[in-house]
């Protein structure tokens, strides 16, 4: 029986320990309650048993919310409000008394003693706090993730040192996003949604090809969403205004419902829309804070407990993203400042639909998951042809004017459109640990068609110039199993094997081509098939009573496609990753007093496939040979005094392309770095909260995080520098559960510093800069009811 330790005070506090303790989801009905005094409890108990000794103390009832968590009800009758759900922080020693926190990114409900492995679990109330954002909440919080760019809906993703280029592409992404148990993509960018009511962001670092396969080279990033609660009439909302130092306004607004249709029956709904004003001026065009960036969306659930165990979920997700121009400066002009003749919007649409069964088989656990995605990227980008100085040496570079000739700086633009339509499902069976021993078994089919259409010319008449559409359909199976050897020693091994059916053609090709492309068309376009194997294995040790060591070898893969290359349609193969990596976790975070996990890790990368500019200034995709990363990562945290926490973390990369592909250009370069990740990267954060009244709490919250120089890509054309900047911020609320008013700054400094260094691939070596957000400072509202 696990040993629980819960502090005395409010019963809010207590609840969010047992449920960080027991990964149990509780819900405290009512904010009053939430505020009672409550004396520690202590002890060999259940979570049951620990819940029902608050309640007695709180003057409040248990009652079940579904078969997966409970809540807390005052005996005086009173309005239902949903406070907050506790839920499991994936930070744990691994003989902490024998508390069941679990990784839930395992796929088998795995205690943190026996996971061998980097994992970071955020808060969905810590990531909303000051406003929900996106992606760059995510970033903010953690040194090993990173991102290009571009603009929301546009980035790519990478954890470690595992990048490979800097474009929207027929690439997969090197790292896994899920949201629950569903993919969110398989070879789209970021859909960046915004993180309103989010129960935790889950990141496990390094390759996961074993359990979640293709597109896992670097890690995955799971989002888990509140569920619907049964029983419980709830609602919130939260909204802002902001301003921005030299640029314009902003706003945001989001509300959460949660209505029960029955006794077994419950609906979550959330909607919110969010507006970023620009910063950017363009002096051609005579316009100011050119960038201002839209996104409007929601998402609805439907949760039906269909009793004994088993519970069905109906789900759907809508973001809208419109970016009015793109949020790229000139190195060398005027701060926030950039010339470009065209404007440069975009606009990135995200909708999934699903729908996931979990339930019960004696001891066994059951899930089984489907969803279907429609992903669109649309994206403009000034293509206008410099004008040369006469006097100036020729410089050898890509050839602008093909394949449209226009006279020199006539405005010309360069449309992509990336369309995407992806089936997923995924049905596996588990057994959580239990005496020494613990598995999955799973399989999953997943189809995704990808388009990628492309036009290039004057504003007001460009022709399509060649596309490419890339189809895959992949089958697996999988199976991972954990054996403890002897008390406190846990070996873990698992394979999974997928057999991959690609297809692709050539779109809009040129007819002087045509040709060319029918006669090596059976080689470049016809179906092929592919079959991976992915072993892992691990051990970890618990060495003293809050002190654990491990050892882990995993791999990834991502399947080959096709690629445009000037007027032709060419095929890329498949890379593999393999890496091998070591660490240390001591504490728990939220726990103990003070705490620190970190690793190092060897990946060996073959066949790494990244982005290039060609003959045409476009960019294009192929091997480009072989590479090695050495990592080393750490976060770790330490509680001075009652109500105050630090944190920490830092990450160093050494990567290399040790073999270029001799039939590329690229070869030729000097090969440094792989693109888009610094050498060294950092974080340091304080939180800071106090009772300042009668249930009032104040809580400060702020951090900072450095990121390195790292280079744009691969290349002569693509050896710009970025990177080299401190980014900060700082958000201060007061108030209670149910009502708070939050004042946040970032960018303290107020500095530009150089995020990525592309705007427009035309224009690569010309000096481009990606500035930060300058300061801005938000006020906001919260409220629950």
């Amino acid at each position: 029986m696990p040993a629980v330790d819960l502090p005395a005070g409010r019963l809010g506090d207590a609840v969010l320990a047992l449920g960080r303790q027991s990964g149990t989801s509780i819900v405290v009905g009512d904010p009053g309650l939430w505020g009672r005094r409550v004396p520690a409890v202590r002890g060999r108990m259940t979570a049951r048993e620990a819940l029902d000794r608050l309640a007695t103390a709180a003057n409040a009832d248990v009652v079940a919310a579904g078969p997966l968590g409970w809540r807390l009800v005052g005996r005086a009758p009173r309005v239902s409000v949903r406070v907050k759900q506790a839920k499991p922080v994936p930070v744990a020693s691994a003989t902490l008394q024998g508390a069941d926190v679990v990784v839930t990114g395992s796929k088998r409900d795995v205690r943190l003693r026996d996971f061998a492995g980097q994992v970071a679990l955020l808060d969905g109330v810590d990531l909303a706090l000051g406003g929900a954002g996106g992606t760059e909440a995510i970033l903010a919080r953690l040194a090993s993730v990173s991102s290009t760019h571009l603009g929301a809906g546009r980035n790519k993703l990478f954890i470690r040192g595992i990048a490979d280029s800097s474009f929207t592409g027929p690439t997969q992404t090197t790292v896994g996003q899920y949201f629950g148990d569903l993919r969110l993509s398989y070879n789209a960018p970021d859909p960046d949604l915004r993180l309103y009511d989010i129960a935790s962001v889950e990141v496990l670092e390094g390759p996961q090809g074993t359990l979640y396969g293709a597109g896992s080279l670097g890690g995955i990033i799971r989002t888990v969403p509140n569920a619907p609660e049964l029983g419980a009439v709830s609602a919130s909302i939260a909204g802002g205004l902001s301003a921005t130092w030299h640029g314009d306004p902003g706003a945001d607004l989001g509300a959460t419902l949660n209505v029960p249709l029955g006794e077994r029956v419950a609906l979550r709904v959330v909607g919110y829309g969010v507006s970023e004003g620009g910063y950017i001026d363009n002096p051609v065009l005579d316009r100011r804070d050119v960038n201002r960036t839209r996104i409007g969306g929601g998402r609805a659930m439907l949760r039906l407990d269909a009793g004994s165990g088993w519970t069905v979920d109906l789900g759907g997700i809508g973001q809208w993203t419109k970016g009015d121009d793109s949020q790229y400066a000139d190195r060398d002009a005027p701060a926030l400042t950039r010339s470009s003749a065209i404007v440069q919007g975009f606009s990135a649409d995200y909708m999934m639909g699903q729908v996931v069964v979990s339930g019960a088989i004696g001891g066994l656990k059951v899930r089984s998951s489907t969803g279907i995605v429609r992903q669109t990227l649309t994206e403009r980008y000034d293509a206008t042809l410099p004008v040369v100085d006469p006097t100036l040496p020729v410089t050898n570079g890509p050839a602008f004017g093909s394949p449209l000739t226009t006279a020199a700086g006539s405005p010309r633009v360069f449309a992509q459109r990336n369309a995407t339509d992806m089936i997923a499902n995924e049905t596996r069976v588990w057994r959580p640990m239990r005496n020494g021993f613990g598995w999955v078994v799973g399989g999953s089919f997943t189809h995704n068609r990808t388009r990628l259409s492309r036009s290039l010319g004057p504003v007001d008449a460009p022709a399509p110039v060649t596309g490419v559409t890339n189809s895959i359909d992949e089958a697996t199976l999988y199976g991972e199993g954990s054996v403890q050897l002897v008390r406190g020693l846990t070996a873990t091994a698992g394979a999974r094997v997928t057999r991959a059916s690609l297809a692709g053609t050539g779109e809009d090709i040129a007819p002087a081509r045509l040709e060319t492309v029918a006669l090596a068309r059976a080689r470049v376009t016809a179906d092929r098939i592919e079959t991976s194997v992915l072993p892992s294995a691990s051990l970890i040790a618990a060495v003293l009573p809050k002190l654990s060591l491990y050892g882990r070898y995993q791999q990834g893969f991502r399947p080959g496609g096709l690629a445009i290359e000037s007027d032709f349609v060419r095929r890329f193969e498949n890379d593999r990753v393999r890496t091998l990596e070591s660490g240390v976790r001591y504490g728990l975070a939220g726990v103990d007093s003070a705490y620190l996990s970190a690793s190092v890790s060897h990946t060996i990368w073959q066949d790494i496939q990244a982005d290039f500019i060609d003959a045409t200034g476009l960019p294009s995709t192929a091997n480009i040979g072989d590479g090695r990363i050495w990592t080393f990562s750490a976060t770790g945290g330490w509680k001075p005094v009652a109500g105050l926490t630090l944190d920490a973390g830092f990450t160093y990369n050494d990567s290399r392309v040790t073999e270029p592909s001799a039939n590329l250009f690229v070869a030729l370069a000097r090969m440094s770095q792989v693109p888009n990740i610094a050498r060294y990267a950092g974080r340091l954060g304080a939180d800071y909260r106090r009772d300042v009244g009668r249930d009032l709490e104040l809580r400060v919250y702020g951090w900072a995080r450095y990121v390195g120089r790292s280079r744009l890509g691969v290349g002569p054309v693509l050896g710009e520098e970025q990177g080299d900047y401190l980014d900060t911020a700082l958000t201060a609320r007061v108030g209670r559960s149910s009502l708070g008013v939050t004042l946040g700054v970032t960018n303290l400094t107020d500095s530009v510093g150089n995020r990525f260094a592309l705007g427009t691939p035309f224009q690569v070596g010309s000096g481009q800069i990606t500035p930060q957000r300058p300061r801005t400072v938000r006020i906001g509202l919260d409220a629950a009811f």
